[in-house]
C-alpha cells in the first residue's frame, strides 16, 4: 500500500522511514534540498518539491487510494497543503501531530469540511504496532467505502469470475456483492464457462451460489463490472470497462481500472476481501463465511503453499462463523473416472527426469482436467516439479506444480512461454495458456510425447540456471 508523507522535520522523517517502511510503499515530500539529499544517501525515498502546489501532488503520482500524512508541527497553516492534496485527488489523508499543544490546532474545522474523511494522529500512536495495524486498516476502509459510494448508484452491476470458477472465485464473488449491500437480482455473479469440476459444483450447490453463464456481448448491459480473483487481460479485448478489480495472481498490465486491490502475496482473494469486510464492520452470514473459509482453506491446499500470516489471521477470523460440517461434505472425494482418465493418458506420454515429471494429456474438453493431473501427479515418489500439458480449443495449457521450495514456477513459464502466450503464477503452481500454432513455430511440431519432452527439457534447463546461480565464486566464496 502506497503512502506519501508530507514532513519538513528530519527526526520525523527517519521515526516514520523507520516504523512505517516494512509495511506500507512510503515516499516522503520536502521542501529542503540540502534535507533531501542526507535522506537520499540513506536510501530513503523522497522528492523535493513545494507542498502548497497541486502540481508537487500530481508529480508524485497521488491518487485516491495513496495514504497522505501531513505533519503539522505549529510553525505554518496547513490550509494551502490540504487544499492542494484534496485538488490532486487525495482522500486518504492523516494529520500527524508532532509536538503541537492543542491550543495550537487551529481551523481544523476548516480542514475537515474540506477533506470529511481527515483523520488526526499523534506521532506516538504510530510508533504502536497496534495502531500501525489499525492505521492500514484505516487505509482500507477508505478503500472499501470508496468503491462502495462509486457502487451504489448503478442499477445492474456484475462480478465477472474466471471460466470454470473455483472455490476462490466462487466466494469472492459471493463475498463483494455482501460489500456492495446487494442481491443476486441486483449483482449478477457471472462467468463466460459456468461450474464444471465436481467439487465446485457441489460447493455451489450446498451454499447456493447461482453463476450466471455470459457472453462478451453482456457485458456491456451492466452499469458497474468487477472482477473477482482474475483481472481485465483474461478477457482480453471483450471488457468495455473495468471498476474494480480484486485479485491475489501477480499483477497484470494492459487494462485501466477505476480501483484496484491486488496482492499476489496472499494465498487468496478472499483474504483481501476478508481483511474488506473487517474493515467497514460488515455483518458476515454463515453462509458467506462457510464459502470463505472453503475458499482459503482450498487454494493454500490447508496452508501448505503461498500463504502468510493475513491468510492465517482470515482463517482464524472466519472459522467460529463458519459450518464447519458443510465444510467437510463440500470437500468429499475428488476422484472421478474422467480425472482417472486423464491420469493414465499423462502416464502414457511421461518422462521423468531430474525429479521433473513431464507429460501431455492430449485434446481434453475442460481445461480443470489438466491441474488436476499436475497435483495428482506430484504425489508420486521423487517427483519435486510436475509439468502437464494439454489442447483446449486449439490453446495449449501448461500447468505446473512444484513442492514450493524450488526455483518460482511462474518465472519459469513465463520465460519460456511469455512471448508467444500468457504465461505466470506463483512460486508453486502456475499455468500458461498458448496457441497451439505459435508453440509449434517456436518449438516445432511435436508429439504427444515430444512436446512433454521438449517442455520437461526446458524445465531443467531452467532449473540447472537456478544452481548455477547459486554457486559461489572461486575468489570470493560469496554467491552472485
Amino acid at each position: 500500500m502506497r503512502a506519501l508523507a508530507v514532513c519538513q522535520d528530519e527526526l520525523v522523517i527517519r521515526t516514520l522511514h523507520q516504523v512505517l517502511s516494512s509495511t506500507l510503499d512510503l515516499e516522503f515530500l520536502v521542501e529542503s534540498r540540502p534535507l533531501a539529499r542526507r535522506l537520499i544517501e540513506d536510501q530513503i525515498a523522497v522528492t523535493v518539491a513545494d507542498p502548497k502546489r497541486v502540481d508537487s501532488y500530481l508529480r508524485a503520482d497521488l491518487s485516491p487510494s495513496t495514504c497522505v500524512l501531513v505533519e503539522d508541527n505549529g510553525k505554518r497553516s496547513l490550509k494551502k497543503i490540504v487544499s492542494a492534496i484534496r485538488d490532486a485527488g487525495g482522500s486518504l489523508l492523516y494529520i500527524l501531530h508532532a509536538g503541537t499543544r492543542p491550543e495550537q490546532r487551529k481551523n481544523y474545522d476548516d480542514l475537515q469540511e474540506l477533506v470529511p474523511e481527515l483523520t488526526h494522529l499523534g506521532l506516538a500512536e504510530l510508533l504502536s504496532a497496534s495502531l500501525t495495524t489499525e492505521l492500514e486498516r484505516a487505509m482500507t476502509r477508505a478503500r472499501v467505502q470508496q468503491y462502495q459510494r462509486y457502487f451504489a448508484d448503478a442499477d445492474r452491476v456484475l462480478i465477472l469470475l474466471h471460466n470454470d470458477p473455483d472455490p476462490d472465485a466462487l466466494a469472492a464473488g459471493l463475498a463483494l456483492r455482501t460489500l456492495l449491500r446487494r442481491t443476486k437480482t441486483t449483482a449478477i455473479i457471472g462467468a463466460v464457462q459456468g461450474v464444471t469440476r465436481p467439487e465446485n459444483l457441489r460447493m455451489a450447490d450446498l451454499l447456493d451460489i447461482q453463476v450466471e453463464t455470459l457472453t462478451p456481448a453482456d457485458f456491456g448491459t451492466f452499469d458497474r463490472i468487477a472482477t473477482v480473483d482474475v483481472q481485465p487481460h483474461y478477457f482480453p479485448g471483450q471488457l468495455p470497462r473495468v471498476d474494480l478489480v480484486i485479485d491475489h495472481h501477480p499483477e497484470q498490465t494492459g487494462y485501466t481500472a477505476v480501483f484496484k486491490d491486488i496482492r499476489p502475496e496472499f494465498g487468496s482473494t478472499c483474504t483481501i476481501l476478508t481483511e474488506h469486510l473487517r474493515a467497514v464492520d460488515v455483518n458476515i452470514s454463515e453462509r458467506t463465511a462457510t464459502a470463505m473459509l472453503y475458499a482459503i482453506k482450498s487454494d493454500t491446499l490447508f496452508f501448505a503453499r503461498h500463504t502468510n500470516r493475513s491468510d492465517l489471521e482470515a482463517f482464524t477470523f472466519l472459522y467460529p462463523l463458519a459450518d464447519a460440517a458443510l465444510i467437510r461434505k463440500m470437500e468429499g472425494a475428488e476422484i472421478t473416472l474422467d480425472r482417472l482418465e486423464h491420469v493414465t493418458r499423462a502416464l502414457a506420454t511421461s518422462r521423468m527426469r531430474n525429479q521433473v515429471f513431464s507429460a501431455f494429456i492430449g485434446e481434453t474438453t475442460r481445461e480443470d482436467f489438466i491441474p488436476y493431473t499436475a497435483d495428482f501427479l506430484l504425489q508420486l515418489e521423487g517427483v519435486k516439479w510436475s509439468i502437464i500439458s494439454g489442447i483446449v480449443g486449439g490453446q495449449l495449457i501448461v500447468s505446473v506444480r512444484n513442492l514450493g521450495y524450488s526455483k518460482n514456477a511462474g518465472e519459469f513459464l513465463k520465460t519460456n512461454f511469455g512471448d508467444i502466450g500468457s504465461a505466470g503464477g506463483h512460486r508453486a503452481l502456475a499455468k500458461a495458456v498458448v496457441p497451439a500454432e505459435r508453440f509449434a513455430a517456436k518449438f516445432g511440431d511435436l508429439s504427444g510425447i515430444g512436446i512433454a519432452a521438449r517442455i520437461g527439457e526446458l524445465a531443467e534447463h531452467f532449473l540447472a540456471e537456478a544452481k548455477d546461480d547459486k554457486k559461489p565464486t572461486e575468489k570470493t566464496g560469496k554467491h552472485v
